[in-house]
């Protein structure tokens, strides 16, 4: 397959916010053609927010491509709020932002968490989803929760790792997400953005199969809102009923067209996930990107994307 890049930069020619209830109000963004096929990027996190370079996986000739903040997330307010902010209120969040701007359907783009969030908003609302882009699938399981922030991923990375338990004394270690969530919730705002720094350097220093010079910049309220909403949503298992919740309900999706791109050296979501997904849903079509990890930016990663939004608009012909 020949290798794909992203395509050119592009602004957004509409911005807004949608209140979707008395608390929170959602940043959202629409790019590239306004009569062309709808397309929803789901950013991942929870809590990492969107940001310019997310618009380039779409054809902007044909896509009208629309980013948003999820609750508490970039540019939506609060900012790091918790309150009000589950799975299941995201899962309505988007639909009421497809109602606002007078969608039918839509392809559902998300990765890392944005693909939990596709699954749930598919299996809830599988009849405006005309399709699926996932990458590095997460479905947020307690086996998956534990391989990164407990026992798994600490073993490729014991430098990184032992930064990121230096913060928690040793009889804290036994549940570490518990840990920072105390931190990272309570009343102290100096000790919750040092959680907030250790807690994103680790997932940081692991996203990349070969890692990136460190950013020498940092927005104090990107740092607390990422931390802290990641941290709410692990230590509450997104809000699941089970670690089966989401797959049990995967018959509800089976008919929907699914690329799936994954990075074979993925140590956020592994790529057990992924395959199991794929096993679980006949139109799932698994792509392994043999030289990546997690990162949508990885060259493979990138250029497996593209090629994925480029060969749905073959649907919509």
């Amino acid at each position: 397959m020949v290798a794909r890049t992203l395509y050119p930069e592009i602004t957004a020619y509409h911005t807004g916010f949608l209140p979707v209830s008395s608390l929170h109000s959602l940043y959202y963004e629409e790019s590239g053609s306004p009569q062309g096929q709808p397309v929803i990027f789901l950013h991942g996190g929870p809590g990492a927010g969107v940001w310019d370079n997310q618009r380039r996986f779409f054809d902007p000739a044909f896509y009208h491509i629309i980013l948003f903040d999820q609750r508490g997330a970039g540019k939506s307010i609060p900012t790091a709020e918790l309150s009000e902010n589950t799975t299941w209120d995201l899962v309505s969040d988007l639909e009421k932002l497809r109602t606002h701007l007078g969608i039918e359907r839509w392809l559902v783009f998300g990765g890392s968490w944005g693909s939990t969030l596709a699954l749930a908003y598919a299996v809830t609302h599988p009849e405006p989803v005309v399709g699926l882009v996932l990458r590095g699938v997460f479905l947020c399981r307690s086996s998956e929760i534990a391989w990164f922030y407990q026992d798994g991923a600490s073993h490729v990375f014991p430098d990184a790792w032992e930064k990121f338990i230096s913060l928690i004394p040793p009889a804290g270690r036994g549940d570490l997400v518990a840990a920072y969530y105390r931190r990272l919730t309570g009343l102290d705002e100096a000790l919750q953005l040092q959680a907030a720094r250790a807690w994103n350097a680790w997932e940081g220093s692991t996203v990349h199969l070969f890692p990136e010079r460190e950013s020498t910049t940092e927005d104090p309220l990107h740092t607390l809102s990422l931390a802290r909403i990641e941290c709410h949503y692990m230590a509450n298992r997104a809000f699941m009923q089970s670690d089966t919740a989401l797959l049990e309900r995967f018959p509800r999706i089976q008919h929907i067209p699914c690329r799936i791109i994954q990075g074979r050296y993925d140590m956020c979501c592994p790529m057990t996930t992924a395959w199991e997904v794929s096993q679980a849903l006949p139109q799932a079509d698994l792509h392994i990107i043999p030289d990546a990890g997690h990162s949508a930016f990885e060259p493979g990663i990138a250029s497996g994307l593209v090629q994925a939004t480029d060969d749905f608009k073959k649907l919509f012909d």
